[in-house]
């Protein structure tokens, strides 16, 4: 029998974002997501000071939080979006099968 404990256990990791870290505990099973998620928030930080020299590091760290939070705004609308097609969709079988057992 697997021991499901391991799942539950946090780790420690320092997330470096933008030349500074953040200690943080995340749970063991969530640990490469939050390493590609700093990846991915240094990746756009560091395509805002290509593209905005001059500022400072909360500045790039403001627009990429904002730039993330618009992807966010986005990916929840189409999940909404998603999940009424599907349940229109489900309506729509049901009625089928419910007229094609009469």
């Amino acid at each position: 029998m697997t021991d499901m404990k391991g799942k539950d256990e946090t780790v420690s990791l320092d997330a470096v974002i933008a030349d500074r870290a953040y200690p943080l505990k995340v749970m063991k099973g969530d640990e490469d997501k939050v390493k590609n998620a700093v990846k991915l928030v240094n990746d756009n930080i560091k395509q805002y000071q290509k593209l905005y020299e001059g500022k400072d590091k909360q500045d790039y760290m403001a627009m990429c939080l904002l730039n993330l939070s618009v992807e966010n705004v986005k990916l929840q609308a189409q999940m909404e979006q998603s999940g009424h097609l599907l349940e229109e969709k489900l309506t729509e079988l049901d009625s089928i099968l419910t007229s094609a057992s009469k």
